[in-house]
Formats: C-alpha cells, sequence, structure tokens
C-alpha cells in the first residue's frame, strides 16, 4: 500500500482541536442511507446514542439472575450480590438490578428500557481486539472486515467522501464520537469516514489557515492532504460548537463535573441534540471494565467496589441524560444503548474478580423503548467450573438490525448491505416506520426513481411500464397515503412526472409502484 494511501485509510480523517466543556470530540461524515436522521431537527428525526463499555461487562452482577440464586451462590460466592440488596424491577421477580443501578431501575419500571439477555455471536473471541472489532464491523468470528457496520453505509452512498463535504447540504456531521479513541464502526471500506478533534492550539490554525508552508517533498504533500481534511474537519466543528452554544443543559441531575466521564460525555450529547445539531449517531465510552481483580470491594459489602462504582456511573449518567433531553422536549427522537465487547465468566476467580466471557445483556433506554426484559434468564449449571460460560440467545447483529431498520426505518436492501447478512429482527421500540410501503426485490433504478432527490419544490418521478394497469401513490413516514401520483392504463415505455412538493413538510416520504402484483417503493427526502 503507497504511503499516501495508507494515510487517507488510518486517518480517521485527520485530528483537530475542538473542546466542549473540556472534551474533544470525533466527527463522521455524511451518508444518504441516513438521510432521515441527519435532516431537518423534526420529531421524526431519530437519533442513536452508542454506550461502549471497554473491557468486558460483568452481565451476572449486572443484570441478576434471582431465580438461579442458588447455583450463582456455588459458582461466585465471594463476588455475588446479597439478594436482599437486589434492586426489583415491575413485572418480574426472577430477574433484578445490582445496587447502583438505582437510575436504570426508575427507567426500567417507567417503560423506559429494554434489557435483552444473552447476547453474543457464533464462535466468540475472548481477545478484547478481536472482540471490540467484532462488535464494531459487525463481522463473523471468522471474518476480518475494514470497514464498520456505520462505514458502510456512508461508503455506499458517497463513494467520494470526503470530497464535497460538508456543503451547503449536507453542513453537519452522520456521527459524532466523543474523546480519542477512532471507532471502527465508522470506517468505510477505502477511507476513514471520521474525523477527530481533539486539540485547541490547532484549531486556531485551522481557523485562520496560517499554516507554515509544507514542503515539495512526499512527506510534504501529505501533509499538504492531512492539512486539506483538516480544514474540512473545521467546519464540522463550526457547526458543533454552534450547537453547542444554541442550548444549555437543563437536568440538575448530572453528577459533578470531572467526576463521572459518561455523564460529562452524555451532557454535551444531549445539549448538541437541543441545540439542534442534525446529527443522528452519538459515540460515547466508559472503560475500566476489565475486572479480573477487584470487582467487588476486599472489605465491605460485595455490592461497593470498582464495579459497582462503573455501573453507579452509567446508571447516574443515563438518568441524567433522559431527565435532560426530557426538558428539552427531544426525547421521543432519542434512544441509547450500552454494549461490552464480552462478558465475564460465570464462575468468580481467587481475585475477587472474573475472567474472560461470552454473552452479555444488553441495556436500551428511551422514552420509545419497548420496555421489559427480552430473552430469558440465563440457566447457570449447579457445578459451574472455570470453563462455563453463558448460552447466546441472540446474535448482537440483531440489535443492529433492528435499530436500522425499525427505528431508522431503513430498507431492508440497505440493512443487508450494512449487516452483510439477514439477521432477526427484534420487536425492541414503540414506533413504527412505513410498513405499507416495505422495499422488495429487484433493479428499482431501472424501474422506479426521481431527481432530484432531496426535493425542494418539486421532483420528477420516472417508472418503467410493461403495458397494463399501474397505480403510483406517495405516503408518508409511519405508512399514511398522501396522494395518488399517478393511475391507469399504460402501454409499455418509460414515463415521467413530476410531483409537487411545496405543501409537503420537510421529512421522508415513500413513493410506491405497483403493477399487477409486482410492487417497487424507493424514499424521496423533502427539504
Amino acid at each position: 500500500m503507497k504511503r499516501k494511501q495508507f494515510i487517507k485509510r488510518a486517518l480517521p480523517v485527520a485530528t483537530l482541536p475542538f473542546l466542549i466543556n473540556g472534551l474533544s470530540f470525533k466527527a463522521f461524515g455524511q451518508g444518504s442511507a441516513f438521510e432521515q436522521m441527519i435532516r431537518s431537527a423534526t420529531q421524526t428525526d431519530r437519533v442513536l446514542v452508542l454506550i461502549q463499555l471497554n473491557g468486558g461487562n460483568d452481565g451476572l452482577n449486572t443484570i441478576i439472575p434471582l431465580d438461579q440464586y442458588s447455583a450463582l451462590s456455588a459458582a461466585r460466592s465471594n463476588i455475588l450480590i446479597n439478594q436482599n440488596l437486589v434492586l426489583a424491577l415491575n413485572g418480574t421477580t426472577a430477574t433484578g438490578l445490582h445496587p447502583s443501578l438505582t437510575g436504570i431501575q426508575n427507567l426500567y419500571n417507567d417503560q423506559k428500557v429494554a434489557i435483552v439477555q444473552g447476547v453474543s455471536y457464533p464462535n466468540p473471541s475472548f481477545s478484547h481486539f478481536r472482540a471490540t472489532d467484532i462488535w464494531l464491523t459487525a463481522s463473523d468470528s471468522s471474518q476480518t472486515l475494514n470497514s464498520g457496520w456505520v462505514g458502510r453505509f456512508l461508503d455506499q452512498e458517497y463513494p467520494g467522501y470526503p470530497t464535497g463535504y460538508p456543503n451547503a447540504t449536507d453542513p453537519d456531521p452522520l456521527a459524532l464520537q466523543i474523546g480519542n479513541v477512532v471507532s471502527s464502526a465508522l470506517q468505510g471500506p477505502s477511507v476513514g469516514m471520521g474525523i477527530a478533534i481533539t486539540s485547541s492550539s490547532n484549531f486556531y490554525q485551522l481557523t485562520t489557515g496560517n499554516y507554515d508552508s509544507a514542503p515539495n517533498t512526499p512527506a510534504g504533500h501529505e501533509l499538504s492532504f492531512i492539512r486539506a481534511t483538516s480544514i474540512q474537519t473545521q467546519q464540522y466543528a463550526t457547526v458543533i460548537k454552534n450547537a453547542a452554544l444554541a442550548q444549555s443543559n437543563l437536568s440538575t441531575l448530572y453528577p459533578t463535573a470531572g467526576t463521572n466521564s459518561l455523564a460529562d460525555q452524555l451532557k454535551i450529547v444531549a445539549q448538541l441534540i437541543g441545540g439542534g445539531l442534525q446529527t443522528r449517531v452519538y459515540m460515547c465510552n466508559l472503560g475500566g471494565f476489565d475486572t479480573h481483580n477487584s470487582q467487588v470491594a476486599a472489605t465491605g459489602g460485595t455490592e461497593t467496589g470498582d464495579h459497582a462504582d462503573l455501573l453507579k456511573k452509567i446508571s447516574d449518567a443515563v438518568a441524567a441524560f433522559e431527565d435532560d433531553i426530557s426538558l428539552m422536549g427531544q426525547q421521543d427522537r432519542v434512544i441509547g444503548m450500552t454494549f461490552s465487547e464480552f462478558g465475564r465468566r460465570i464462575q468468580s476467580n481467587a481475585s475477587l474478580g472474573t475472567d474472560h466471557g461470552s454473552s452479555l445483556p444488553v441495556i436500551l433506554f428511551g422514552s420509545k423503548v419497548k420496555g421489559g426484559l427480552v430473552g430469558t434468564n440465563p440457566v447457570i449449571p449447579a457445578n459451574a467450573t472455570a470453563n462455563d460460560n453463558l448460552p447466546m440467545q441472540f446474535d448482537f447483529r440483531s440489535i443492529y438490525t433492528s435499530i436500522l431498520k425499525n427505528w431508522f426505518c431503513i430498507p431492508d436492501s440497505e440493512v443487508s448491505a450494512a449487516m452483510l447478512q439477514n439477521f432477526q429482527t427484534l420487536d425492541l421500540f414503540n414506533t413504527s416506520c412505513a410498513t405499507a410501503v416495505n422495499e422488495v426485490s429487484g433493479n428499482e433504478n431501472d424501474i422506479l426513481r426521481n431527481y432530484p432527490n432531496p426535493a425542494n419544490s418539486s421532483t420528477i418521478i420516472e417508472f418503467q411500464n410493461s403495458g397494463g394497469n399501474i397505480q403510483l401513490k406517495l405516503y408518508d413516514e409511519v405508512g399514511r397515503e398522501i396522494e395518488t401520483i399517478a393511475e391507469g392504463s399504460y402501454t409499455p415505455g418509460i414515463y415521467r412526472t413530476e410531483l409537487n412538493t411545496q405543501q409537503l413538510e420537510k421529512g421522508i416520504y415513500f413513493y410506491t409502484l405497483r403493477e399487477g402484483e409486482k410492487k417497487f417503493t424507493k424514499r424521496l427526502l423533502v427539504m
């Protein structure tokens, strides 16, 4: 690989210093597969907040299977939470929460948290690096991918990125990662789709453009490329800063700044959402979950110690964030999800810790999440050994598929392109997509299309008819019929009709061509 190609691929895409409340950002580029996520700030523009728990979270001490308590006591007596301290959940006596998760408990009991049990994938890896890579790229355990599940969307829709972005139509980044760790989830097949925003001195260099001249050497040419990309990054930084200045945090539940890094990150995410940033995917992270030793305190109760402190940070941060976006009136637009590269073993070790394991629970939160337990408690062997792991109930890619399809309303073909396979769809949300206009297979670009898309005042819809009766209709995002665009008997040929979009509200629409038993559906974005 040539050096310049390496730089283009490895740089995610450039490092740029931009701070809000002392935290740095990474901004990720646009992709029209997520158009409905990144356009106007309406109630139909949905947001996803991903929280990565680095290190491998112990699910058995997080979501506690009380109906398996006897077997748990035999397997991990030195770290198991006292049954009397486990937090109760409405609707079940079989499952409870770690005592530190009071905020999550309240959200669960308010039907704003879903807990998906037993999440993993076939033949799981117990390596931090490899398992993290699998979760971020959505690969099989035997497969190595150089692109992330979101990055594949970006590349297929904008193969020329970063050239030409941002622009007047697409001023905001698709996704933001707060912090210095670039997620491979946003890596495209050929170039990094992310932009790191990390320090403050270069920010003013980018703003003024006052750089020292680059030498006329191969290294100088590469430096010029990096600087050009950094200038693009500064444009994203400007809109991020403007959004931050447009909205103050409203919740009083946030911990003191600097005491809870996840809360500090989510506080900024809420501020940017409320400030009108059109970004629809945010990534945050919290480290410290590799609890091989001292998972619980050596003295005092097992409900205290390093793991308890980490769970309290998650609980307090998520509770404050949900309170904040509710006070801003944004709660119906936002869902969140926690994930970790793997869980821990059933049996604890002699160092008051747990070793790398397989499946774990995933927590989803938000007012549109269908609250409750998904799946069943894991069955704990009566005589668990150090080699015993929790069985998988759900592939993690089923959760990704469900989010893309049922939260962001991505058509099936684009979901398959991102996930590379078809996975089970889970019933996770109290909302729906346009079920009346499901996409069908076939080369629709030859049969049905429109231009321009996005449309402002009008768009031309072009369709091909093999002869016979057709019906061309327009639907809104939830499947309600808006109007009949064309109807009647047509001779074979290609037809064009103009659709006036001036009276339509901004957002996502679907137009469907029916010809006999055939049906073709495409999306239309109205700006």
